[in-house]
């Protein structure tokens, strides 16, 4: 199913993920059971926990979180207007744009542990790590965070390709189908913003979490993608994505940044774009 995986980089791996297996590829001399720095993907996990803490009642989606009345749907969907970092830059109005932000989630993964009344990261283990056998990934410091929900997770390919299934199964065994199905649907539709490092869009559609396809172009997903696809990329150089459509999802590791010369915008789309569509 894969084309040879010839991205420049100097250790990387790929994985196709279907409902029946894995099929795994490999840059020349890159080990097998590496720990990855996944940056941004973290952001699917805390999404995950934090919708696992309301489908058990812990938290509403709905309810204010903070003076400003910004809610957990609006931290999970970039709409807090909080920015990029607390204190650099100005706060935008709740629900006006979709302002990608690392602040916000930090502030959700807060409201999360206050609610179920453990540490974020020990409510990751139990309600997502330990169900889908994900020993190998942990919150690693990111920026002055130590355990960053945003930004930190220190994970393995097998792990990241078991959470892929999760995520192409309709979010079982972690999440009920209904909360998965809304959290992949747009929030707060027609807002215009930014996918950092990709470009602005108007709209700018995401989930609760989930950085949604729909009519972007150009993309780091690629043209070939189901409007439906969903997932998130990192600016370590990792991506996931899941095409329900097509009924595959897929896992890109590296050690080259994102943004380095802009590689990845030059051989994802088209790495994805070899593979079926719907």
């Amino acid at each position: 199913m894969m084309a040879e995986l010839d991205w420049p980089v100097r250790h990387g791996g790929a994985a196709v993920v279907t409902p029946g297996g894995a099929e795994r590829q490999w840059v020349a001399g890159t080990q097998e059971d590496r720990v990855w720095a996944v940056a941004s993907v973290t952001k699917l996990l805390t999404a995950v926990a934090a919708l696992a803490a309301v489908e058990a009642g812990h938290v509403e989606l709905d309810r204010p979180v903070d003076p400003e009345g910004a809610t957990l749907r609006h931290l999970l969907a970039h709409t807090s207007g909080l920015p990029m970092t607390l204190g650099q830059g100005r706060r935008r109005a709740v629900g006006q744009r979709r302002v990608y932000s690392n602040a916000g989630f930090r502030v959700a993964a807060e409201v999360v542990a206050d609610a179920v009344g453990t540490s974020f990261p020990m409510w990751l283990s139990s309600s997502v790590l330990d169900p889908l056998g994900m020993g190998s990934t942990r919150l690693a410091r990111h920026e002055e965070f130590d355990e960053d929900p945003a930004a930190g997770a220190l994970t393995t390919m097998d792990d990241l390709v078991a959470f892929a299934r999760c995520l192409l199964g309709g979010g079982a065994p972690v999440l009920g189908a209904e909360l998965f199905a809304e959290a992949t649907t747009v929030q707060f539709p027609g807002l215009a913003g930014l996918v950092p490092g990709v470009g602005r869009f108007d709209p700018c559609d995401w989930g609760l979490g989930f950085e949604l396809l729909d009519g972007k172009r150009p993309h780091w997903m690629g043209e070939r993608r189901s409007p439906a696809s969903y997932g998130h990329f990192g600016a370590s150089g990792c991506f996931l994505w899941v095409d329900p459509a097509a009924g595959i999802a897929a896992v890109g590791l590296s050690d080259r940044p994102f943004e380095d010369d802009r590689w990845a915008m030059g051989t994802w789309p088209a790495w994805s774009d070899g593979l079926p569509a719907a």
